[in-house]
């Protein structure tokens, strides 16, 4: 059942705002009529939904009527009956599609880390591929992405990958990549053609603003230290690499992908604010810890969310149960239709919620 309490206090408000809207002297106040405007503007595809799911609940009573006082038209209004009573259903499921609580992290840019897990050097090489993916898809998108924090291993694969993804409902289509993703395939290290399986993890983080998080300078501890890796003379000459601790939760971030020391303060800001925001929306630090356990695993190779397998040119995704056959054109970028999926199936999952 609809919440239809709630539905009717939104149609009083609505019909409230528009009375508003007309009024002169409130045009003259423009701030105030721009938040009219909005609210207004959110309000009305649910409350014409509403009105129409309205309409078809009296058709339906109009059609139990006619069955069981005209005879002639019984069969007529019978067949009637259910024509109406589907459409009523299914304006009845998007009304409590609509009523859903939004994620208010759901525009949010993303803060996207990737390391390897299980399976050793194929494990950071089989990350790289994944770094690469969700860079393409965010160009697909044309949305922003920008290392933050890149460190590889000498084979040319990762250690750790951070990465701010900018764009519009950025988090509310990347925050089911969390988790463990397991690849299939024979490595080009490997001389008899054997399949490896290897995992790499991904951590999906809603970037943290000011007013998510309130950090005191007097709670970090600041190290600067010279950059190390590929870098001509630039490396070990200046201190411009940041180590930044967090003492209340023991958080540490550290960048040195910029020559500028400011550069990578900001940098490591960023990610730190992220994760401290994460940390706080758990109530203790146990909490905390299994969170980010269940979010991207140990990296083991008996857990996955999604397994991508080189051999048989596919890509599965575990939660949802969907397999395509079309590996190449998902590591390019191509990840729309299990994305959507995912979102569906975790909608559908809410609604059964809300009926229970």
């Amino acid at each position: 059942m609809i919440a239809k309490e709630k539905l009717e206090v939104m149609r009083l408000r609505f019909l409230k705002l528009a009375d508003l809207l007309a009024d002169a002297s409130i045009v003259q106040k423009q701030d105030e009529w721009q938040k009219y405007v909005k609210e207004y503007s959110a309000l009305q595809p649910i409350i014409e939904l509403y009105l129409e799911y309205l309409d078809l609940e009296k058709n339906l009573e109009e059609c139990r009527l006619i069955k069981s006082t005209d005879p002639e038209m019984a069969e007529m209004a019978e067949i009637e009956y259910y024509e109406v009573r589907d459409k009523k259903d299914e304006k009845e499921n998007e009304l409590k599609s609509m009523l859903l609580p939004q994620d208010p992290m759901d525009e949010k840019n993303v803060i996207l880390e990737i390391r390897p897990g299980a399976g050793g050097d194929e494990s950071g090489l089989f990350a790289v591929e994944l770094l690469k993916m969700y860079k393409r898809f965010a160009e697909r998108l044309k949305w922003k992405a920008e290392d933050m924090e890149i460190n590889e291993t000498e084979l040319g694969g990762l250690k750790e990958a951070v990465i701010m993804i900018s764009g519009k409902g950025a988090y509310s289509k990347l925050k089911y990549e969390s988790g463990a993703h397991r690849v299939q395939r024979v490595p080009t290290t490997e001389s008899q053609g054997r399949i490896h399986t290897s995992t790499a993890t991904v951590a999906v983080l809603p970037e943290a603003e000011d007013v998510d998080v309130e950090i005191n300078e007097k709670d970090l501890k600041i190290d600067t230290y010279r950059s190390g890796g590929a870098g001509g003379q630039h490396v070990n000459k200046t201190e411009s690499a940041i180590r930044i601790t967090h003492l209340p939760t023991g958080i540490i971030v550290a960048c040195q992908d910029e020559r500028s020391q400011m550069k990578n303060r900001d940098r490591a800001m960023k990610i730190l604010k992220s994760r401290i925001y994460e940390f706080l929306q758990s109530e203790k630090d146990k909490q905390y810890a299994e969170n980010r356990r269940m979010q991207v695993g140990t990296g083991d190779r008996s857990e996955r969310i999604r397994t991508y397998n080189y051999p048989q040119g596919r890509v599965t995704d575990h939660r949802i149960g969907m397999t395509l056959y079309s590996l190449d054109e998902f590591l390019d970028g191509d990840m729309f239709e299990i994305i959507e999926a995912l979102a569906l199936a975790d909608k559908n999952k809410k609604l059964q919620a809300s009926d229970e």
